[in-house]
Parts: C-alpha cells; sequence; structure tokens
C-alpha cells in the first residue's frame, strides 16, 4: 500500500529532519567530548560532561529514535518497502544498530555526567570513559554519514524477496493485460457481429 502524496511527503521531511539532527548533535557531542577530555579547566569539564547528558538524552536519543521510526513507516509504505532493496535493508540495519548503541554508550555519558554533577575533578579511573566519548561519536558520525550516503544514492539492487515481489507484480500486470486484450477481442467481435438495422 503506497500511502498519499502529502502524507508521505510530511514522513520524509519529518525523516529528513531527524537524520540532519541527529547528524549536527553528534557532531556537537563530539566537539564537548574533545573538549571534556583535552581541557586542563576543571569547570570546563565538569560543564562539558554535563551538557553532553543533557544533550543525548533531550536531543540525540529522540532524534535517533524519530529517524528509525520515520524511516521504517516510510520504507513501507512508499515503492521502495522495507525489504525489496539492498540499500534500505542495509540502512535498516545499521539505523537499529546505531541506536543500540547509542541507548547503550548512554551509561558512560551517565557515569561521566554523575561524576561531573557531584565534583569539579574528574578522576584518571574516568579516562578510559572520556576515551570513549571521543571514539564512539567519531565513529557515529562515520555511521552517519554511511547513510546519509545510501539514502543520496540507493543502490538498485533488490533482494530475493524484492525480486519475487517484482516477478508478482509483472506476472500479475502480464495476466491483467492478457484479460483486458481478450476482453476487447470478444467486444471486437460481438460489435462485428451485430446486426446491421436499415435506417428508415
Amino acid at each position: 500500500m503506497i500511502m498519499p502524496s502529502g502524507l508521505r511527503k510530511a514522513m520524509l521531511t519529518a525523516h529528513v529532519i531527524s537524520s540532519i539532527g541527529w547528524f549536527g548533535a553528534v557532531a556537537a557531542f563530539l566537539a564537548l567530548a574533545l573538549t571534556g577530555m583535552m581541557s586542563q579547566d576543571p569547570e570546563v569539564v565538569r560543564a562539558a560532561y554535563l551538557v553532553l547528558g543533557v544533550t543525548t538524552w533531550w536531543v540525540i536519543v529522540p532524534l535517533a529514535l524519530l529517524g528509525l521510526v520515520t524511516g521504517i513507516i516510510s520504507s513501507l509504505f512508499t515503492k521502495w518497502g522495507l525489504f525489496r532493496y539492498y540499500w534500505v535493508l542495509i540502512k535498516l540495519v545499521i539505523t537499529v544498530v546505531a541506536t543500540f548503541g547509542l541507548l547503550e554508550h548512554t551509561k558512560a555519558v551517565n557515569l561521566l555526567g554523575g561524576v561531573a554533577a557531584r565534583t569539579a575533578m574528574l578522576g584518571s579511573n574516568l579516562a578510559g570513559a572520556q576515551r570513549g566519548m571521543v571514539t564512539d561519536s567519531a565513529a557515529a558520525l562515520v555511521v552517519l554519514l554511511v547513510l546519509t550516503v545510501l539514502s543520496m544514492y540507493k543502490p538498485r539492487g533488490l533482494t530475493p524477496y524484492g525480486q519475487r515481489k517484482q516477478d508478482e507484480q509483472r506476472s500479475g500486470n502480464a495476466d491483467l493485460d492478457a484479460s483486458l486484450d481478450q476482453t476487447q477481442i470478444v467486444q471486437g467481435r460481438a460489435g462485428a457481429e451485430a446486426p446491421v438495422v436499415p435506417f428508415r
């Protein structure tokens, strides 16, 4: 089932906005994570990790979930389908993995934010978590870039499911064409055999 044009455009708009927002928020997150890891000013470090928590829970997580939901809905109710093309399927898998990875990543964000809320100094035992903030957000940017490229170029390879659906559709169209041709032939014969009534 294909959704009406107006609804499809609204869903696509929501998907694009959430995807762009997710990318931008992760870029801001990376900048804050680098600041928290490299700054020598304890207050700057503390502020960076406090802001990371807010950014994660109030911006990144909602945008990631919105992007996932709107992407699924847009795929299900457009010609692309959710499982017909490899690029859509790969994008779905990457987005689901990235979203679950993000939710797992929030544990480290909560840890650093909790420590920053209690004290101005972060101990050296948190250096691994600080590096993790940087590497994870940099990796997330690469993943989001891959998703964007897939969306823009849309490689055409059909999955086996998509090939089967396409074959069924072609077969259905061929049957319909044959049925219409047969109907036209029958109607043509009926018209040819109709008696000619002279005009009086």
